[in-house]
């Protein structure tokens, strides 16, 4: 099964990337995932189930030890999975 997440971390600031944003960032870099797409208003990462997961998981406990206070995602299965 072949996932996408999509995310953002607060709270915002846009002269300087904060800390949980920069973390959430390398979390889905150093991924096995197949895409992933960082941009100053949201990210997107895809990849296989087990590799996309591991990520969120990752990813929430990081950023939230680096000071996020809230992080909104979203999660679909893609491609053929999809129907």
């Amino acid at each position: 099964m072949r996932l996408r997440v999509e995310f953002t971390t607060e709270p915002f600031d846009l002269d300087e990337a904060p800390a949980h944003a920069v973390v959430a960032r390398e979390v889905v870099e150093a991924a096995e995932l197949d895409a992933v797409d960082v941009g100053p208003f949201g990210n997107t990462a895809e990849g296989g189930a087990d590799a996309v997961l591991g990520a969120v998981d990752t990813l929430l406990r990081r950023a939230l030890e680096a000071g996020a206070t809230r992080i909104s995602l979203q999660l679909n299965v893609v491609g053929e999975d999809a129907r």
